[in-house]
């Protein structure tokens, strides 16, 4: 039996009858292991091949993708290598022996990729403002809502240039009004466009304690005080419902969701602190990246810059701001 230049073995005229069982079981084994061999998922594939080899390929149904074996993993054909993008890097580090670098978008800009292949990213959208409140008035503002976020992903990224919209924070409320909702961040290249929702402002102070505004899959904000020096609820998260005010304190501002993307734990997207009542000080903003209520006579707190937090509620018996929210971020990561 001969092999063409590559190493595929074929029949000659010339081999024995005896020898065709062998000739066709190494026509075969080559076939798996040359040829694009279909399988219904990841799993069936895994029990077909238990151990694959350096180039091996296949494809599967559940997902229509082809991929091949690189020598320690399965890779999607257009994730042979890793995307690279060719702006300068907010930093570099290294984590169970692979290196990466990362870029972080705190303002709209310009993501330059040079090669196709996959990424990580991590994106939120921009927090509510807190809501106001009114001299007089017994009640406090509602914490602003945290920006919607998209936690660590895996995505394949074509060469090209990607257009990145990173939203400034909503406004905190002044006097009886509800702040202003986030907007939503995202970046695009078409066809491909990856974004997240917007988050909603915080109620105002009123005797009615006006809801946040809801924005579809964003985080709410938190609602007013309703009278009798109530403090305000903390706004809602991603990861969790803000608390609800206590004895005329704020509520807490919902907790913030974890990221290590850059290398190092960062809290983003933390609701906003409820304002407080007559009572007590407020007892918001302990999500370390939404804003803190404000005490009795105080303005609420803006949120945490560039970390998608929801700004505190404005505090009871004073002509109040709630704070404001603060902007969306978008952070793309590659192995180098």
């Amino acid at each position: 039996m001969a092999v063409t230049p590559v190493g595929n073995p074929y029949v000659e005229s010339s081999d024995l009858v005896a020898n065709y069982p062998g000739a066709s079981e190494a026509l075969a084994e080559r076939i798996d292991i040359v040829g694009v061999n279909p399988f219904a998922n990841a799993a069936a594939r895994d029990a077909a091949i238990p151990s694959p080899v350096q180039g091996q390929m296949c494809s599967l149904n559940d997902d229509n993708k082809g991929y091949r074996y690189d020598g320690s993993a399965w890779v999607l054909f257009s994730g042979a290598g890793d995307a690279n993008f060719t702006n300068a890097a907010t930093g570099t580090y290294t984590d169970s022996g692979i290196d990466y670098k990362y870029i972080t978008f705190d303002a709209s800009g310009t993501l330059t990729i040079d090669s196709d292949g996959l990424a990580t990213l991590f994106m939120l959208g921009s927090g509510g403002g807190g809501g106001g409140a009114n001299t007089g008035i017994s009640s406090s503002g509602g914490g602003g809502g945290a920006g919607g976020v998209v936690g660590i992903t895996t995505v394949s990224l074509v060469a090209g240039n990607y257009t990145v919209t990173i939203p400034a924070g909503g406004a905190g409320a002044s006097g009886n009004a509800q702040g202003t909702s986030g907007s939503t961040c995202f970046f695009s290249l078409t066809p491909i466009r990856i974004s997240n929702a917007a988050a909603a402002g915080g109620g105002g102070g009123n005797p009615n304690g006006g809801a946040g505004g809801v924005v579809p899959t964003g985080n709410t904000g938190g609602a007013g005080g309703t009278g009798g020096n109530t403090g305000g609820t903390g706004g809602n998260s991603t990861a969790a419902t803000g608390g609800a005010q206590s004895a005329g304190n704020g509520g807490n501002g919902a907790a913030a969701t974890s990221s290590s993307i850059t290398g190092s734990a960062v809290n983003y997207g933390g609701g906003g602190g409820g304002g407080a009542g007559n009572t007590g000080g407020t007892i918001g903003g302990t999500s370390q990246s939404g804003g803190a209520g404000g005490n009795r006579g105080a303005n609420g707190t803006t949120a945490t810059a560039n970390r998608g937090g929801g700004g505190g509620g404005a505090g009871a018996k004073t002509t109040g701001v709630g704070g404001n929210g603060s902007s969306g971020v978008l952070t793309v990561r590659v192995v180098v």
